[in-house]
């Protein structure tokens, strides 16, 4: 599977989009920090999470006994460049000439 089939898998459900945005507020929490905040088992987050870290939305690194998940922007923002940068580009674009064609009629 692409790169980019795993980040949009991994972003179609609402549960991973929980995770992420806890992970945004605060990096390196432990399972038992994200598994408290969500109404599901300990094995269900930790599928989640392996989801998430297959698609490289998620990194986690061990502290002892503990394995701390931090986010991780950059897949999120290459799909952003690739597929809505490209297409809001020319409505700025317009946006902005006619500002300096409005501004120019003054």
């Amino acid at each position: 599977m692409a790169d980019d089939d795993l980040v949009f898998k991994a972003l179609a459900d609402p549960t991973r989009r929980f995770l992420l945005d806890r992970l945004f507020v605060r990096d390196g929490r432990t399972l038992t920090e994200l598994e408290s905040e969500l109404d599901m088992t300990r094995f269900g987050v930790m599928k989640h999470l392996r989801v998430l870290e297959e698609a490289g939305l998620v990194a986690a690194r061990k502290s002892g006994r503990e394995k701390l998940h931090f986010l991780n922007p950059v897949p999120i923002r290459l799909i952003h460049d690739r597929w809505i940068d490209k297409y809001t580009e020319r409505r700025v674009s317009a946006l902005t000439e006619l500002k300096s064609e409005l501004e120019e009629r003054k």
